[in-house]
C-alpha cells in the first residue's frame, strides 16, 4: 500500500481548446507511463469521437509514478476532463475524487467563459488551485496581459502562475514541482471501515460492470463483500487494480488512491455513479455526500427506425447511461414513429454525441425527433404539469399559463464583435444584465430563454464572431411565457414529430421555415401535397409540393384538342382522388434536417 503523504490526486481543468489532453501527454511522458512505441498525441482521449473531433468527451484517469529531485517516489492520480459546457458534469464529478487541480489558461486567447465555471466548480469542492498559462511558444501570446485577466476576472494570485508549453514540454517538469508542493496529500484512516466513492462505471461484455473508485477510508481489497449503500447490492470483490494507464492488478487500494473494482455485477441498475461503496461485515456509519444529481435541460426522442431495434435500444441506452450519468431517458409511445425512449441532455453537442455513439458502438439506426426544453403548464384547475414533449399539451381551454426555462449566459467577446453580439442575444428575446471590460474583451451577461439557445444559438454566435466569442451558462429558474405549440401538417395528417413549442411573435417565422426545408426534403408525390405549420386550428404558414406529372396526352398524335382535354380532365380527376387515399412518406433524414433550421 501506498504510504499516503506520497499521493497527489489532482484534475486538470480549462476551457475547449487550451491544452488539457497535450498536457497530460507530457506528464505521462516525464513519468515514463507507456513506452515512446506506444505513445501517441491526446493518449487518455480512447474514443474515436474523442480523437475525430479533438475534444475530450469523458474525464479519463490515469496513475503514474514520478521520482522527485530528491529521489522520493510519488504516486500521481491524474484526471484529464472535457472542455465543453455540455460536460461539466465530469468536470464536476472528478473534482469529487482530488484534492487539488491544474487551471490551464491559453496564453494567446486568456480566460474564457469556462475557464470561469470551471475555477467556480474547483472552489466549490474546496480544492488547490495552480494556475497554469499554456501555450507560451506561439508568436500570439500575451502572458503579461492574461496574468492580469486571471487577476481581475477570475480572482485568482496569479503571482506564482507557471508559464509553460505542452506541446514542447517547456516548463512542465516546474509543474510536477508544483504539484507535489502546493497540492496537499490525501487523508483517511485506513483502520476504519471502508468508505469508497464510485466516481465513474462502464459495461465491460465478460467482466460485466467496472467501475471506478476512490477510496476515502479503509482498505478495498479481492475477497471482500462489497455493499452498494444507495441501491443496497451485494456483491463479492473478485479484482481490484489501478490504470497505469494499463489496467493494472493490484492487491488492494488503499485510503487516497484511485482504482478500479470488478465484483462480477451483471445489473447495471445496482452502480449509481456517487454511490458509496462499504465493507458489509464491517459497514461504515454514513454514506458519502455523493454528487448532486444532473439536470437535463434538452429533451427529444429516439426511435429505433426498424421496431424490431426496441429491445437493443433499451439495452444500449442502459450501458451509455451507466457511462454518461448525466444522460436520462425513459420510454415513450409516437403514433408517427412507433416505440422510442424520451431522452434527456445536458446540450445540443450531448445529444449528437450520444446519438453518434449509439450509431457507432451499438449499430442502431435512428429518427431525432425536434430537440426541446421542459415547460411549466398551469392548468385552470390549479395543477401544474411538467411538459417533456409538446405533443402532450393539454388542450388549450385548459391551459392558465405556460413557463419558460431561462439562463443566465456569460459571453466573452473581443470587442469588435460586441454589436454582433448583443443583436444576435436581442433576436432571441434576451434581457441583459451585465456589461464589463476585461482588457479588449467585452463580458456580457444576458438572461435569455433556454428554447432560444438550444437550436442554433451556439453555431450563429460563431459564426457572428468568427470564433473568437466563448459561451457558459448557468440556469436560472422558470418565468411566464407566451408560448404557443406549433403542429405540422402534411397533406392533412399531423406529423407529431415535428411538433415545437415556440413564442407567439416567432411562430410565423419558424413555422415557414420548417415548412420551406420540408418542401425539398420530401419526394414528390403523383399529386399535390400541403404543407401547413399551426397554432391550433388556425394556419400561419404553407407550402405546396409540386405533383410529378405523367403526359397522357403522349398518345395523342391527331384529331380534335378535346381528346386531349377528356385525357387531362381524367388525370385531374384522379389526382383528386389519390389526395384524398394516398399517403406521404417523409424520409428519416428529413426529419432532422427540417429541425436543423438555417443560417441566415
Amino acid at each position: 500500500m501506498t504510504d499516503r503523504s506520497h499521493i497527489r490526486n489532482f484534475a486538470i481543468i480549462a476551457h475547449i481548446d487550451h491544452g488539457k489532453s497535450t498536457l497530460a501527454d507530457r506528464i505521462i511522458q516525464l513519468c515514463e507511463g507507456v513506452s515512446e512505441r506506444e505513445m501517441r498525441e491526446q493518449f487518455l482521449d480512447n474514443m474515436d469521437l474523442e480523437r475525430e473531433r479533438g475534444i475530450t468527451i469523458k474525464a479519463q484517469t490515469v496513475r503514474l509514478n514520478y521520482r522527485a529531485s530528491d529521489g522520493t517516489l510519488y504516486v500521481l492520480n491524474v484526471i484529464d476532463t472535457p472542455g465543453h459546457v455540455d460536460f461539466s458534469y465530469e468536470v464536476s464529478r472528478s473534482l469529487k475524487a482530488c484534492e487539488g487541480c491544474i487551471l490551464l489558461v491559453d496564453a494567446s486567447q486568456g480566460v474564457e467563459a469556462q475557464t470561469l465555471a470551471n475555477v467556480y466548480l474547483a472552489l466549490e469542492h474546496d480544492l488547490e488551485i495552480i494556475p497554469v498559462l499554456n501555450k507560451v511558444d506561439l508568436p500570439a501570446a500575451e502572458p503579461e496581459r492574461v496574468l492580469i485577466e486571471i487577476e481581475e476576472v477570475i480572482g485568482l494570485d496569479s503571482s506564482d502562475a507557471l508559464l509553460i508549453s505542452a506541446k514542447t514540454g517547456q516548463g512542465v517538469s516546474d509543474v510536477m514541482g508544483a504539484i507535489l508542493e502546493r497540492i496537499p496529500p490525501p487523508e483517511g484512516d485506513e483502520s476504519a471501515p471502508l468508505k469508497s466513492l464510485l466516481v465513474d462505471s462502464w459495461y465491460d461484455q465478460y467482466m460485466g460492470v467496472i467501475t471506478l473508485t476512490r477510496v476515502f477510508d479503509g482498505v478495498l481489497k479481492g475477497g471482500l463483500q462489497a455493499r452498494f449503500m444507495a441501491t443496497r447490492a451485494l456483491h463479492d470483490v473478485g479484482e481490484v487494480g489501478t490504470f497505469q494507464p494499463k489496467k493494472t492488478k493490484a492487491d488492494q487500494l488503499g485510503p487516497g488512491e484511485i482504482g478500479y473494482l470488478i465484483a462480477g455485477v451483471k445489473d447495471i441498475d445496482e452502480t449509481q455513479v456517487g454511490d458509496t461503496i462499504t465493507d458489509e461485515r464491517n459497514p461504515c456509519a454514513k454514506p458519502l455526500e455523493g454528487y448532486k444529481p444532473s439536470i437535463p435541460v434538452v429533451f427529444c426522442g429516439l426511435f429505433p427506425t426498424d421496431t424490431g431495434d426496441y429491445g437493443a435500444l433499451r439495452d444500449a441506452l442502459g450501458k451509455l447511461r451507466l457511462n454518461d450519468s448525466s444522460f436520462q431517458y425513459e420510454p415513450e409511445n409516437s403514433p408517427a414513429l412507433g416505440f422510442g425512449f424520451r431522452c434527456g441532455f445536458l446540450g445540443l453537442l450531448h445529444l449528437e454525441i450520444i446519438q453518434e455513439r449509439l450509431a457507432r458502438e451499438y449499430d442502431l439506426d435512428l429518427i431525432t425527433t425536434s430537440p426541446s426544453v421542459v415547460y411549466r403548464v398551469n392548468k385552470t384547475d390549479g395543477e401544474q404539469i411538467e411538459l417533456h414533449n409538446p405533443t402532450d399539451m393539454p388542450a388549450v381551454m385548459h391551459i392558465e399559463s405556460i413557463e419558460e426555462p431561462w439562463i443566465k449566459a456569460t459571453i466573452l467577446v473581443p470587442d469588435d464583435y460586441l454589436g454582433n453580439v448583443l443583436k444576435l442575444c436581442e433576436e432571441r428575446r434576451g434581457i441583459q444584465d451585465d456589461l464589463t471590460y476585461a482588457g479588449d474583451r467585452a463580458m456580457v451577461v444576458y438572461k435569455l430563454p433556454l428554447n432560444e439557445v438550444v437550436y442554433d444559438f451556439y453555431d450563429r454566435l460563431k459564426s457572428a464572431t468568427s470564433g473568437y466569442a466563448s459561451f457558459d451558462y448557468q440556469m436560472l429558474g422558470y418565468y411566464q411565457g407566451d408560448l404557443v405549440k406549433l403542429d405540422f401538417y402534411v397533406n392533412g395528417e399531423s406529423v407529431d414529430a415535428l411538433a415545437l413549442m415556440v413564442h407567439r411573435s416567432q411562430a410565423e417565422t419558424r413555422g415557414r421555415a420548417v415548412c420551406e426545408r420540408l418542401k425539398n426534403l420530401i419526394p414528390r408525390q403523383l399529386f399535390k401535397v400541403a404543407i401547413q405549420a399551426a397554432i391550433g386550428g388556425k394556419v400561419v404558414a404553407r407550402e405546396t409540393l409540386g405533383a410529378m406529372r405523367k403526359d397522357v396526352t403522349a398518345k395523342c398524335y391527331g384529331g380534335d384538342v378535346t381528346r386531349k382535354r377528356k385525357l387531362l380532365e381524367k388525370q385531374k380527376e384522379g389526382k383528386k382522388k389519390m389526395r384524398q387515399v394516398g399517403k406521404v412518406d417523409i424520409p428519416q433524414s428529413a426529419f432532422l434536417d427540417a429541425l436543423k433550421m438555417e443560417q441566415d
